[in-house]
């Protein structure tokens, strides 16, 4: 399968999330679902900064269950990722529309990545799920690492070569992952900052590439809280939300 990418020696641009932002926000209010999920977000947000009984969590599983596939986590809410793979081509997953920086692939598996690192590495202080069962090989990739700060040349290789079903049963064990993580955090640690030894720890199994310290900056000023808001839910959202905006052009 060949993805298509225009000037495909040119460093990719960085994601502008601001515009990111500004589209899921027009999505929302077409589409009730995403209004509801946005006004869940703002309680998740509050509930996360004054939780005393575990309505924080509450909040986040259903939150979280709705950004990914149903089969993650069998919640009866509405799941924005079946939104993307329903009635999508594999070969039409791995297109790159023009003027255009990035595959349906390449997203579906940039955000399992985020996830996975932020909640493994840095919020629970343990490997990555990348790590322990196997997935570079059930992907057929041979990238470890965020996907932050890839050129169009290597977002075109990982969208030509990852395996599809292997990529789809990758991000289910990362949700799953993370819901065990989240459940098991108590109210007085949604406020604690992330500790040092594990901002080293991304260093350490290369889990993001010298040219993206930026987002590891980032995360290291994020609390648990933070990270739970920002990438665990809204990060994946906004590219959904971008993946289903690629999906109009390539099919």
């Amino acid at each position: 399968m060949i993805a298509i990418i225009y000037n495909p020696d040119k460093k990719a641009r960085r994601l502008n999330v601001v515009d990111l932002l500004k589209k899921g926000l027009a999505m929302a209010m077409k589409d009730p679902n995403r209004a509801y999920w946005n006004e869940r977000h703002k309680r998740l947000r509050k509930a996360l900064s004054e939780d005393g009984e575990g309505h924080a969590l509450d909040i986040f599983l259903k939150h979280h269950a709705m950004v990914h596939s149903a089969t993650m986590a069998q919640s009866k809410v509405c799941n924005f990722a079946d939104e993307v793979w329903d009635d999508l081509n594999e070969s039409d997953a791995r297109i790159i529309p023009p003027g255009g920086e990035h595959s349906i692939a390449w997203i579906m598996w940039h955000i399992a990545r985020i996830e996975d690192i932020t909640m493994n590495i840095l919020v629970a202080g343990q490997r990555q799920v990348m790590e322990q069962g196997g997935w570079l090989k059930e992907m057929s990739i041979d990238v470890g690492h965020s996907g932050n700060s890839m050129s169009n040349a290597q977002v075109t290789a990982l969208s030509e070569g990852i395996n599809m079903e292997g990529l789809r049963a990758y991000r289910v064990a990362v949700g799953r992952q993370t819901r065990k993580i989240a459940s098991a955090l108590g109210s007085d640690d949604f406020n604690k900052k992330i500790e040092p030894s594990r901002i080293q720890q991304i260093w350490d199994v290369e889990a993001v590439v010298p040219e993206a310290e930026e987002i590891v900056s980032y995360w290291s000023k994020r609390s648990i809280a933070g990270l739970l808001l920002m990438p665990a839910t809204r990060h994946n959202l906004l590219h959904i939300n971008e993946a289903l905006r690629v999906k109009k052009k390539v099919c």
